[in-house]
């Protein structure tokens, strides 16, 4: 039910009500004249519509008033209801006293019909006013929590684009950097290698001017020398990055599964707290969504965990469908 249809049907309780009355007063104003007429001095005789007339505007009173306050959601307290209870029996009595006195009860079970559809009315009318009353008030505060829901969703999503953005950021700051290290590294490693080979270049020199044939042996003996140095320095470089890196591997793999572990851990710590009293802060509702989701369990479920409703936890759940999602959410269960 929207806005539409509660301001349709109280304009349709309105005018039905208000026909009602209208065909009341009239019927009670002729039935009633003739009764007082009746009973009236000959001269005031022209009174005699005056006393159906001042009941009706009572009834009139107490319809109007109670539709006002109905609508406000107020209460007017004890003598509304002993007023309106008053004009309906005052009604009711002066419109079945002629056939009553006349022992006419065919005649006071027709002059009782409107009196009472008058009463029934207005109990029943008042009722159906605090009960559109309360829906109004139920209409308006679902579409303040549905327009809070938004709100909340569109600020998560900022959130998470800066978020990126900001991880983006630091990335190619750290992509950079690395790549300024690495080349000045290759910059003095090649350095080093040119002032290695001028000093050979120099030794060499040397060594020819003192003795060419000595020179020869003795460059053939270091250049075996240097080659076997060469070769094992190289293997043994080799089996130390080797280790390195095997120690490196390890040391990642026991810290994947000590996250794992941790995660898994923290994971069924939240699925095991059972249903939430109320509902929880935000972070820890998503945090609770996220480690249902991993865990496969229904909707539902995650709902009852984590105390919000079934469509919010729909909605994470089809977040976390998405690769991106997933590994911001399971970041944050981590933590």
């Amino acid at each position: 039910m929207n806005a539409v249809h509660i301001r349709s049907a109280e304009k349709a309780l309105s005018v039905g009500t208000w026909l009602i009355v209208a065909g009341a007063m009239l019927y009670s104003v002729l039935t009633v004249t003739p009764l007082a007429a009746a009973h009236t001095p000959a001269k005031w005789s022209w009174t005699a519509p005056i006393l159906p007339l001042v009941v009706d505007a009572a009834v009139v009173i107490v319809v109007r008033l109670d539709a006002v306050l109905a609508r406000l959601g107020g209460h007017g307290g004890r003598w509304p209801v002993a007023l309106r209870w008053m004009t309906g029996c005052m009604t009711l009595a002066l419109n079945v006293a002629d056939s009553a006195l006349k022992n006419d009860m065919v005649g006071v079970a027709v002059h009782a019909v409107a009196p009472l559809l008058l009463i029934v009315t207005a109990e029943t009318g008042l009722a159906y006013r605090r009960a559109i009353a309360a829906a109004v008030v139920a209409l308006q505060e679902r579409e303040r929590a549905e327009r809070e829901a938004r709100e909340q969703a569109a600020a998560a999503r900022r959130e998470d684009a800066a978020r990126r953005a900001r991880e983006e950021r630091e990335h190619a700051v750290l992509l950079a950097r690395e790549q300024r290290e690495h080349e000045a590294l290759m910059a003095r490693e090649q350095a080093e290698r040119q002032a290695a080979e001028r000093r050979e270049e120099r030794e060499r020199e040397e060594a020819r001017e003192r003795a060419e044939q000595a020179e020869r042996e003795r460059r053939e003996r270091e250049r075996e020398q240097r080659e076997r140095e060469r070769v094992q320095a190289e293997r043994e470089a080799a089996e130390r990055r080797e280790h390195e890196r095997r120690e490196r591997v390890e040391r990642e793999r026991r810290e994947r599964a000590e996250q794992q572990a941790r995660a898994e851990r923290e994971r069924t710590a939240l699925l095991e707290r059972g249903p939430a009293t109320g509902k929880l802060p935000e972070h820890e509702a998503r945090a609770i969504v996220t480690a249902a989701f991993t865990a496969g369990l229904p909707v539902r479920s995650a709902a009852e965990l984590c105390g919000w409703s079934v469509g919010w936890v729909s909605a994470r759940y089809a977040e976390h469908r998405t690769p991106a999602e997933v590994g911001a959410d399971l970041a944050i269960v981590g933590r």
